[in-house]
């Protein structure tokens, strides 16, 4: 750990801010003796601030930092001596955003017992392979997603928010001591292009991820901050974590809706949201409302970000837009601020502090500035391996993305896909992101997606989808003169399809593999 710039950078945003001995001694007790995993964060916030505000949702719930852990405590105590839940056995998590959530993934944590972050968008084949494959012992749902559940074995105890509370109010005997085991977080891959995976997230130990992040995006201790993107997502549950470590208030919606995101922005004067993408993307599609929220970070992750969307949110909101680049196996690689999004729209930015990022050749050599190779990561955080026994490649400690990309000679990053997203037609190495970029700038297209396709002459074709705003009309053949203008031949898009809208997951990521089904 580089101590300098960790006493200095959690200073800067307040971590440091004396108080009263006494808490400040339980704080790092609770730290001590229960690690970073969400139950010592938590822990720790209860500890210095019991009374602060840590939840607010929808549903008209205000929790304090103290009665939150009362109540995951509680749950915890449930699940041991109710549901014999121990360390090591694994719980499902099938929830939207909304407090019930945390206090379950808290109280998992707090038995030393794996929590699996289950996508809402799953189908119940797709629900009941991840809870044979992840083994589960209990599915905790939220009441919507209760006969999706059906299906599941009767062994397989299933807890919904009436059951969830009721197992709170329970309140069984015992303490709770820190696990043998440290539980694990699982979280499972988007499968836009197949069947999710489980990717086993690493518990920090230390400030190191924390300083890595709050140091290129300027959060502060006691912030007020939305979560719009989906606590079980990568994104989501780091935001989770970066908030109990600053002890902020969380506010939570269980569905993203733009114009209510955009309310609860000023009627809670929030600091900071995190987000996706495609919900900025949703939020200029409504009227901004005046006063404008006193934001003063919008970090988003998960997606690709339009640099034409980065420039119009940044003109209607001020310059307040992070934008990280990362993934579920890396965590993070890079984080874009609002300097760097003015000055190359589409950039993905530079590493921050801890982390080191490399462009290497198929052969594992570092390939010249401007040049497309793949992209290594190497940092605290790097994810420990499929739960299937797979892993991803590695080089030196770095690990393998699967994106391609470059660095120019500045040092930012620029991300051209996935590397199987890449294809070859005619030859030529196309990337459908470039196109996409371009296509996106158009003032009629509200959303577009470019994927490859077979073709018999070329081996692949690009074909673009386009979803058009509200009453706008755009003929096929002036979006492949227009990408012809700027672009090479080879990168013209064959097809142009119009849309209602893109198919997208829970967390806001295309689905290619359902517009591959247009082509059969």
């Amino acid at each position: 750990m580089d101590l300098p710039f960790t006493v200095a950078t959690l200073t800067r945003r307040g971590l440091l801010t004396p108080g009263p001995p006494i808490r400040v001694a339980a704080q790092l007790n609770a730290l001590r003796r229960w690690g970073w995993s969400l139950a010592g964060e938590l822990r720790q916030a209860a500890a210095r601030d019991p009374g602060r505000t840590a939840v607010v949702d929808e549903q008209g719930a205000k929790l304090t930092y103290g009665a939150l852990l009362d109540r995951a405590e509680r749950l915890a105590k449930s699940l041991r001596g109710g549901l014999g839940v121990h360390s090591g056995d694994r719980i499902g998590l099938l929830c939207r955003n909304h407090h019930g959530l945390i206090e379950a993934m808290v109280a998992t944590t707090l038995l030393g017992a794996d929590a699996v972050l289950v996508n809402t968008g799953l189908s119940p084949a797709q629900l009941a392979t991840v809870a044979e494959e992840q083994g589960l012992k209990v599915l905790v749902h939220d009441a919507e997603f209760a006969e999706r559940a059906l299906g599941l074995p009767a062994d397989l105890h299933r807890v919904d928010e009436a059951r969830l509370e009721e197992l709170i109010a329970a309140a069984l005997p015992g303490d709770l001591q820190p696990p043998p085991r440290e539980g694990r977080t699982i979280v499972l891959t988007s499968g836009t292009t197949g069947a999710p995976k489980g990717a086993r997230r690493p518990t920090p130990h230390g400030f190191g991820p924390l300083v890595s992040i709050i140091d290129r995006i300027p959060l502060r201790v006691r912030d007020t901050v939305l979560i719009a993107a989906p606590l079980f997502h990568t994104w989501g549950y780091a935001a989770l974590q970066v908030c109990f470590a600053l002890r902020a208030t969380i506010v939570l919606h269980r569905r993203f809706d733009p114009s209510a995101t955009l309310g609860a922005l000023t009627a809670h004067r929030c600091d900071a949201m995190f987000a996706v993408p495609v919900m900025v993307q949703r939020l200029m599609e409504v009227p901004p409302p005046e006063p404008k929220p006193p934001l003063k970070v919008v970090a988003l992750s998960g997606s690709a970000l339009p640099g034409g969307l980065a420039l119009r949110f940044m003109d209607t909101y001020g310059d307040v837009l992070y934008n990280l680049y990362g993934s579920t196996e890396v965590s993070w690689a890079s984080i874009a601020g609002p300097a760097e999004l003015r000055a190359a729209p589409t950039t993905a930015g530079r590493p921050p502090h801890g982390t080191r990022l490399r462009i290497l050749d198929d052969e594992g050599r570092p390939v010249p500035a401007g040049r497309v190779g793949r992209i290594f990561v190497g940092n605290e955080m790097l994810f420990e391996g499929y739960t299937s026994g797979t892993a991803r490649e590695s080089r030196d400690g770095l690990l393998d993305t699967g994106d391609l990309g470059r660095v120019n000679a500045d040092g930012l990053l620029f991300v051209d896909g996935r590397a199987d997203d890449m294809i070859v037609s005619g030859g030529e190495n196309v990337f459908p992101s470039e196109v996409e970029d371009l296509v996106a700038r158009l003032p009629q297209v509200r959303e577009v997606a470019v994927i490859g396709v077979p073709d018999d002459e070329y081996g692949q074709r690009l074909a673009a989808f386009l979803a058009l705003h509200p009453g706008e009309t755009l003929d096929p053949e002036a979006v492949r003169e227009y990408v012809r203008h700027y672009l090479a031949r080879f990168s013209v898009p064959r097809d142009v399809v119009f849309v209602k809208y893109l198919p997208r997951n829970a967390t806001g990521k295309v689905l290619t593999r359902e517009l591959r089904r247009y082509f059969g």
